[in-house]
């Protein structure tokens, strides 16, 4: 359709062009001068489609405020220069002019028609935004956290982490499959929490091709959070000056306090990676390395908290066997 459109667009220049060549016998020049104009104008079309409204508006309004400004500093110098400041009067437009076409540009893409419909109802700028990760979606914890209340306001899914989640979720490894799934019933419950509004945004990004880069592109570009579990997203979003809400941090945070020299009965279930070493589990998932009970694997035992290690990742609890503990104290 957009073909044919294009065809008759040059067509109809090239008709133009020849026409008026013929009033003043020049008739192969103008329809030369009709189809360039043509394929000029489908080029500024094609071209057109690719930028956003928003980048437009920014750019008008930052060459604007550049030249509003160029004119405004020229004032002072006129009563002391006279008329001869023409030179620097269009240096100064150049410069400032140009300098605010780009900060326009790179600004105004976060303008959308959305926020413009906002202002003038005068509800403002959105501030708080929060962007869904898949692995956050997919983890559900940060359905439990919304429903007590600790999180609320707008959280924003791009269409690209909506895709891959529905891509998981139509798999042909049935674990994978599940894990999709139940992502989309996580996201159906937060949708129906009254503190939450979860709105899609069609917002891409081509020319990258990772999703969490795209997904710290779009935080950047709507200064918003990111909200995820994924240990080197969060690295990468914080590099890039991105803030990040890590639910694995969270739940770390609310971890029960072991101090050392705390005594506790833990189930040793497998081998540790250094010699002799056992290794427990809390009920929170908090991994506890025990000296010297490889021989007491599948077995209950008392011990002494020795250590702990706190990391991004999780937290680990050094002990040894209560009577080892006492002996060495002795």
């Amino acid at each position: 359709m957009f073909i044919i459109l294009r065809v008759i667009v040059f067509l109809f220049f090239a008709l133009s062009g020849y026409m008026i060549g013929i009033k003043y016998n020049y008739d192969i020049y103008g329809l030369l001068t009709g189809g360039v104009l043509g394929l000029i104008a489908i080029a500024a079309e094609i071209q057109l489609k690719k930028i956003e409204l928003g980048t437009i508006i920014g750019g008008l309004l930052g060459i604007s405020c550049g030249l509003l400004f160029a004119y405004l500093l020229m004032l002072p110098l006129k009563l002391f220069l006279g008329e001869d400041v023409n030179l620097i009067y269009f240096g100064l437009m150049a410069v400032f002019g140009y300098g605010g076409l780009l900060l326009g540009l790179s600004r105004g893409k976060a303008i959308s028609v959305a926020a413009i419909f906002r202002l003038f109802r005068g509800q403002g700028v959105e501030e708080h935004l929060k962007i869904l990760d898949t692995s956050v979606i997919i983890d559900g914890r940060i359905a439990d956290v919304c429903e007590t209340g600790f999180l609320e306001g707008v959280f924003i899914l791009p269409q690209f982490i909506l895709q891959e989640l529905q891509h998981i979720a139509d798999a042909s490894d049935t674990m994978k499959r599940a894990r999709g799934r139940r992502g989309l019933d996580i996201l159906h419950k937060i949708q129906k929490m009254s503190r939450i509004t979860v709105r899609i945004v069609d917002e891409d990004f081509p020319k990258i091709k990772e999703v969490d880069a795209k997904l710290v592109a779009l935080a950047k570009l709507l200064n918003a959070k990111v909200i995820t579990n994924d240990f080197n997203l969060n690295k990468v979003a914080e590099l890039q000056g991105v803030s990040v809400l890590n639910i694995n941090e969270l739940a770390n945070s609310l971890k029960p306090v072991v101090l050392p020299g705390e005594a506790m009965k833990v189930f040793i279930l497998k081998e540790g990676k250094e010699y002799n070493q056992g290794v427990a589990y809390l009920d929170d998932g908090t991994m506890v390395v025990v000296e010297n009970a490889r021989r007491l694997i599948g077995k209950n035992s008392d011990v002494t908290v020795t250590s702990v290690l706190q990391t991004t990742a999780g937290r680990m609890i050094f002990s040894k066997l209560k009577e080892d503990y006492e002996r060495d104290g002795i």
